[in-house]
Order: structure tokens, then C-alpha cells, then sequence
């Protein structure tokens, strides 16, 4: 596997790739890999010629400067996982390498009401932070497909927005979300939960389950979303939204009327023992 930290001596080794007419695929990543990055790498492989993995936790990105500091760096470990995986290629930039402008910036991506709601609403200015560094990666590594996962469902849909906006050629591949033997979805941030917490944190599966099975039975939408929120609440959580949405144009709605044929997800956000999770689910429908 090669490893590059400067984007001047990857665009070069790139420039060679695509001489040969290999096609590249693209997985952006902020370390502390797990099987859900793996499972990425294992879909660009089957889809593309040559893969390429960044590892580059994005400051711009982080309301909280505390979750920033949090974020879990294992780049020894993640370097032994790529490898086995057989990624080709590692780009390891540091803030200045992708920043040489500054952190601040009049940048606006018009992302409209998709990123102000759900973690858009909690998280302001998130999703500029998104855009911003994956813009500059694309440009940098140019590739024909960009792969990522479900799990960060709304994330997926403000890259699939950046792309339009930037009348990129790139395709985004969005691939299920990868879930533990009970459930929960695969995430850098379990490693910080206690024991107890990381049992504990099933119930967020085990709403999603419910609500899916109980979805075009006839029931209110809203009243299961509040069900879901309170049991969440009752169980120890700090819950910040439990919503159920249709995806229209690219956008996500809130689901106040039978949805025919449209796509309908759940997505919720929960605090549990100080860590953030988040997941969702698709009620029906394709993304």
C-alpha cells in the first residue's frame, strides 16, 4: 500500500493510474477503522480498478471542540486493517496540508432544508464543515466512485447534493450500514462507551426494529416516533430526535401523510454515557 501525505505527490502517482486506465475508487474515512470502513473498501474493490482510503479528521466539521478532542485516533492500527484489506492507496493529510488557507472561510454550499434538519438542527454548521472537506478531496483525488455508508445517511444525501452542485462526474455509491451480532451499528464512537453503556446501546436497533415492523399497519407515524423517544428516554438515553421522513428530490420531508410510493426512512440521535450515536433505517423503499 502506498501512503502519501501531501496531495501534490498524490495527484502524480493518480495522474499515472489514470494513464493506464484504471478506474479509482474513493473512501473517505476519519480513521479509527472498523468493518463498516472495511466493508467500503471491500465494495470500491469489487467496483474499481484501484482503491484509495483518507484518513483526515476534519476540524471543520465539529461544533463541539470537546468532541473533536474525543475523536479517536488509532492510525497504527488503521494502517495494519488497510493493508489487509488490500487498499492500494492511503492518503494522510494533516490540517495544514488540507488548510493552507485557514480554517475560516465564506464558503457556502446551498444544501437547503437538508441540513437543517436532524443533525443539521443539533449541529450547526456541520454539514458546511462536510462539504467543504470532501470538495477538496474530490478535487484532489478525482475519482470515478466515491463509497460510503448508509449509516450517515443524511451525510450521503449532502454529498450527493455537493456533487450536483458541483456538476462532479464522481458516482456516490451508498452501501448498508454494517451492524455488531446484536445490532447496534458499527461506529468509531463505541469504543468510547463503558461496558454497560455499549449493552445498553442495542435499544436504539431495537427501536428502529420496531418501528419497521410496525410500519404500513395502519398506525400514526408521529405517535411512533414518540413511543421510540420516550422508551429511549425511560431506558437512559438523552434522546435528540426520533424522526420518520420521506425522501423527495433529493430532500428529506417530514412523513405527515401516507407516502405511496416514495422511500421512507427513520433516523434518530441519542446521547448515552457521553457518546453520541446516531442510525436510521429504511422503512421502504431505496435510497
Amino acid at each position: 500500500m502506498y501512503l502519501f501525505k501531501r496531495s501534490t505527490d498524490l495527484k502524480k502517482h493518480l495522474d499515472l493510474v489514470r494513464k493506464n486506465n484504471k478506474s479509482i475508487g474513493f473512501v473517505p474515512t476519519m480513521g479509527a477503522l472498523h468493518d463498516g470502513h472495511l466493508s467500503l473498501i471491500q465494495a470500491a474493490r469489487k467496483n474499481t480498478d484501484v482503491v484509495i482510503c483518507s484518513i483526515f479528521v476534519n476540524p471543520t466539521q465539529f461544533n463541539d471542540p470537546k468532541d473533536f478532542e474525543k475523536y479517536p485516533i488509532t492510525i497504527e492500527e488503521d494502517i495494519k486493517k488497510l493493508n489487509h484489506a488490500s487498499t492500494d492507496i492511503l492518503f494522510l493529510p494533516s490540517v495544514e496540508e488540507m488548510y493552507p488557507e485557514g480554517l475560516e472561510s465564506d464558503l457556502h454550499y446551498d444544501f437547503g432544508d437538508l441540513e437543517t434538519i436532524l443533525e443539521g438542527k443539533f449541529r450547526p454548521g456541520h454539514f458546511q464543515g462536510v462539504g467543504r472537506i470532501v470538495h477538496k478531496l474530490l478535487d484532489i483525488v478525482q475519482p470515478d466512485q466515491l463509497f460510503m455508508g448508509q449509516k450517515d445517511l443524511q451525510q450521503c444525501l449532502i454529498i450527493r447534493r455537493l456533487l450536483q452542485i458541483t456538476h462532479s462526474p464522481v458516482k456516490l455509491v451508498v452501501c448498508p450500514t454494517e451492524r455488531e451480532k446484536d445490532g447496534l451499528a458499527m461506529s468509531s464512537r463505541n469504543t468510547r462507551l463503558s461496558p454497560a453503556a455499549r449493552k445498553k446501546a442495542t435499544a436504539i436497533y431495537h427501536e428502529l426494529m420496531t418501528i419497521k415492523n410496525n410500519f404500513g399497519k395502519g398506525l400514526y407515524f408521529m405517535e411512533e416516533a414518540l413511543e421510540a423517544f420516550d422508551h429511549l428516554k425511560k431506558e437512559g438515553f438523552e434522546p435528540e430526535y426520533v424522526d420518520i421522513l420521506q425522501l423527495e428530490n433529493g430532500m428529506l420531508r417530514p412523513l405527515d401523510q401516507p407516502p405511496g410510493d416514495a422511500t421512507v426512512v427513520v433516523a434518530l440521535a441519542a446521547w448515552l454515557d457521553g457518546v453520541r450515536l446516531i442510525d436510521n433505517m429504511i422503512l421502504q423503499g431505496s435510497l
